[in-house]
């Protein structure tokens, strides 16, 4: 979304109560930012926001009505699928502003805009056990998300929402989400054992294999034509199917992520560029006589993913990454995991990739609610962890059908929704689900709602085959807030700075380099050109605030 223009200004004076009227309605009692408004008079509440184009509405939604008769409140709802920024932009300009804006996905500028202008009340007295027990308990056990919501002048403006699908949700003791780890590695053990040789354990043991994959036409195995044998294909700097994991042999692993790419958080809290250290430039002239040997896939920097599948699934590739198994054709079960292989120095070192962010533009009230704390019990509903699944994917009796013999509800079957609602069970989640400030915590899953098999899977497979190969835990929060300028400095270089750095690395693997004078240039010209201080000096101070909000 675009960063508006501040059309909207209630500004108050320090300790006063004073009329909203320019708000669009008049609010007899309102407390200045910090102090909470103790009025509950109020109890009718319009919210204006988005739905899904499958929904008919959310009036006779049950969920969305139990939990207001349970508040005590009525919400006149106000919400669209088509057109909704255009709306919303003209009743801001317009000051005629509704008591709440849901769904509208506001950005970290625009909620600290209209919160420093007044539009929207900061609601970080309102977060505690009196007026929002749910949500300030798992602000108390989840201190990052707290983080993840106070706005870079101390405010909250919004609350958090977002789906947090992480190992918790099969038990596990340690919580890492399904993306940190974005890329498995796999590598064909039929084709090994028929050269009798062994799952490698470092590069250059991999090297060996890939050059006999190659030099015995392995593909052929498959009944494929000669000469079509692939060692290795992968994409480039792909998030979960480029050749990013096999740079843990030197120390890192740049995988794309939310932030900047390459950007990497030390054990020390200190943030810096990977692309720019020698342990890179060190990797990239060694996987250039990976490709020089033709080892590695001469169509890695162009081809997109459903060429790299068909490749694997016709039996041409020997090793690849990917997601999981699930899309390596009939041949998948031929295929086991690689470790994360030791470089040339004997050791090895993943960067994990930052999980997804956290969003507090789904629910902002305004300076025309007369009474927060009224509409507040109602959101605080939200965060309870039965109510936030009915709300993410469909009610009770509907979208769940039973529990299991550990009280896990257990969602509706396709051949079962189709026959009972002659949807898929994407439409019936659809027609169902409720948009907003929904917060779904990694142990819910299997504690109040099951995970689908093939997260489970993959979310195993993270925590017992790859979670224990990475040393340090540390990862650069998407969720860190910026300030205005730093946004302004992140506008001006981050594309530049991404795009050099892309290009260089890619002409290295492909043409070899570089040389003592080449990377002298390369880092001049990612100081001098594209950046690279400024952007690190914001990520840092960005980092700095976010640990102090915990």
């Amino acid at each position: 979304m675009k960063r508006w223009k501040r059309v909207v200004s209630c500004m108050l004076t320090a300790g006063m109560t004073v009329s909203m009227a320019a708000c669009g309605n008049k609010v007899e009692n309102y407390y200045e930012p910090g102090v909470t408004n103790t009025d509950t008079s109020q109890t009718d509440f319009t919210i204006m926001g988005g739905i899904s184009a499958l929904s008919p509405g959310y009036e006779d939604n049950e969920v969305l009505n139990q939990m207001q008769e349970d508040a005590g409140i009525k919400i006149n709802w106000n919400v669209m699928s088509d057109s909704l920024a255009e709306q919303v932009n003209i009743r801001i300009a317009g000051r005629q502003l509704p008591d709440a804006f849901m769904a509208v996905g506001f950005s970290n500028y625009d909620i600290t805009t209209y919160g420093s202008d007044g539009a929207f009340i900061d609601l970080s007295p309102y977060l505690t056990e009196e007026y929002m027990p749910n949500l300030s308990k798992i602000l108390e056990e989840n201190p990052d998300i707290r983080s993840a919501i106070t706005m870079s002048d101390g405010g909250i403006y919004g609350l958090p929402s977002g789906e947090r699908m992480g190992t918790a949700g099969i038990g596990a003791g340690e919580d890492y989400n399904i993306y940190q780890f974005p890329q498995f590695a796999m590598i064909n053990k039929a084709w090994l054992d028929e050269l009798n040789l062994e799952v490698p354990e470092t590069l250059d043991e991999l090297h060996e294999v890939l050059k006999a994959f190659e030099e015995n036409d392995m593909a052929t195995y498959y009944g494929n034509e000669e000469g079509s044998t692939i060692p290795m294909s992968t994409g480039f700097d792909q998030w979960c199917w480029g050749q990013n994991v096999f740079y843990a042999g030197f120390g890192f692993t740049n995988w794309p992520n939310d932030v900047i790419n390459d950007l990497e958080l030390n054990a020390d809290g200190k943030v810096d560029f990977v692309c720019a250290d020698e342990k890179y430039r060190e990797a990239l002239t060694y996987f250039h006589d990976w490709y020089d040997e033709g080892l590695m896939d001469v169509e890695m920097f162009s081809q997109d993913d459903k060429q790299l599948m068909a490749k694997c699934q016709q039996g041409k590739v020997g090793v690849g990454t990917w997601w999981w198994f699930d899309l390596w054709g009939e041949h998948k079960d031929d295929y086991v995991y690689l470790p994360v292989l030791d470089g040339p120095d004997g050791t090895h070192n993943v960067t994990l990739r930052s999980a997804p962010p956290l969003s507090c533009g789904n629910l902002s009230i305004t300076c025309a609610c007369k009474s927060p704390a009224n509409l507040l019990k109602f959101f605080d509903q939200w965060y309870d962890p039965e109510n936030v699944m009915q709300l993410q994917y469909g009610p009770i009796g509907t979208y769940f059908t039973g529990q299991d013999e550990d009280g896990v509800w257990q969602s509706i079957t396709e051949e079962d929704a189709q026959k009972e609602y002659g949807k898929s069970v994407a439409e019936l989640k659809g027609v169902s689900e409720v948009y907003g400030p929904k917060l779904i915590l990694s142990n819910y899953y299997g504690s109040t709602f099951a995970l689908e098999d093939a997260a489970v899977i993959r979310l195993t497979d993270l925590y017992e085959t790859w979670m224990p190969y990475v040393d340090e835990k540390a990862a650069y929060p998407t969720d860190c807030v910026f300030t205005e300028d730093e946004l302004d400095v992140i506008d001006r270089y981050k594309t530049d700075f991404e795009n050099a750095v892309s290009e260089q690395e890619g002409l290295w693997i492909k043409e070899g380099g570089p040389t003592d004078s080449e990377w002298d240039a390369y880092v001049k010209k990612l100081k001098d050109t594209c950046g690279m201080e400024e952007l690190l000096k914001v990520y840092q101070d960005a980092y700095d605030r976010y640990m102090e909000a915990r």
